[in-house]
């Protein structure tokens, strides 16, 4: 056994005996550890392939997509040849009748949408989006992709692999949500310090919120009770805002270098992940407020993620610095 393994073994035995101890005292449990083999520099963001159990990592600063089997915790393979992969998202029913999902991957240095056949893992249509291509979404309804990109949202049609629709925004969005129910779209544009609300039907900008801070990055949304969560890095907080008025409630202090934040709706709680090495959960009372309830210790720079509600599990992307190598934390919520 390699030293390297020996040291992922040993956390893993690690967050199994605190989760021991912890019982059901904790909302969320380390269960295991899915180590990223060979895997340098930053990771961006997770996909899930619920067809098969994949979770796709992409490693941005390793310029690659990593694959691992959340059944059996263990890393699959590296598929390499990307440009600083940021977003992905998993396109389920593209192909009927294969049945074969794709996996759409955006990159920023190339400003382009990969589309990765879900089974070979082979490239297929590579799509031009726009400069630094960062987080993507899937509007199953539509069956549309949505990329980001410095200027605004690209719309593009899987089947085809073109973009469809521009939806021009000033700046460069990062984390967005789209109505499921509805036609908005929501989006987080940090160097203005704005939220951008705009209507995907006529690819119209329709509101502008002010923020409460800068450096919004990541974003959450709970359609059923209109609300929506951003957070911000300057001061490190997290705002809800009412998605009928634009109004914001009071400022919750969070972790630092927040990028990724998931709502659980079941539980009604946040989670919220940041790079100063934690991840927060905050648990909602019967209107706006939220409380910190827990401070879940990750590593240095871990703050990327994503919450599998289906599974019950959040899934935290830990980076090689020093002696802690690339992994996969998995967490399992507990009420």
């Amino acid at each position: 056994m390699t030293f390297r393994i020996r040291v992922q073994a040993a956390i893993i035995l690690i967050g199994a005996a605190a989760a021991h101890l912890a019982g059901q005292s904790q909302p969320l449990v380390l269960k295991s550890v899915i180590p990223l083999p060979n895997v340098e520099g930053r990771i961006d963001h997770l996909a899930y392939d619920a067809a098969r159990g994949r979770l796709y990592v992409a490693a941005l600063g390793n310029n690659s997509v990593e694959v691992t089997d959340t059944g059996s915790g263990t890393h699959v393979t590296t598929l390499p040849g990307f440009h600083e992969p940021q977003g992905i998202v998993i396109v389920p029913d593209v192909n009927v009748i294969s049945g074969i999902n794709l996996i759409a991957v955006a990159n920023g240095n190339s400003g382009t949408l990969q589309l990765i056949d879900g089974q070979s893992y082979q490239a297929g249509r590579t799509v031009s989006i726009g400069s630094d291509a960062d987080n993507v979404r899937y509007d199953p309804m539509a069956k549309r992709l949505f990329v980001a990109y410095e200027g605004g949202l690209a719309v593009v049609d899987p089947a085809s692999g073109q973009v469809v629709q521009r939806i021009a925004i000033s700046g460069h969005p990062e984390s967005f949500q789209l109505e499921r129910d509805g036609s908005r779209v929501f989006v987080n544009l940090p160097d203005s310090a704005q939220i951008v609300v705009a209507d995907r039907k006529t690819a119209a900008v329709i509101a502008r919120w002010p923020g409460t801070g800068r450096a919004n990055y990541p974003m959450a949304l709970d359609e059923a009770t209109h609300r929506l969560f951003v957070g911000y890095r300057q001061p490190a907080t997290m705002v809800v805002y009412d998605t009928a008025t634009g109004k914001a409630a009071k400022p919750v202090p969070v972790v630092g270098d927040v990028d990724d934040m998931f709502y659980d709706a079941g539980r009604k709680r946040l989670y919220v992940i940041g790079g100063e090495g934690y991840v927060d959960v905050l648990q909602r009372d019967a209107g706006d407020g939220f409380k910190r309830t827990a401070r879940i210790g990750t590593s240095n720079g871990a703050r990327t993620g994503l919450f599998v509600p289906a599974q019950n599990r959040l899934y935290v992307a830990v980076p090689h610095r020093g002696t802690q190598f690339a992994e996969i934390r998995v967490y399992e919520t507990r009420d």
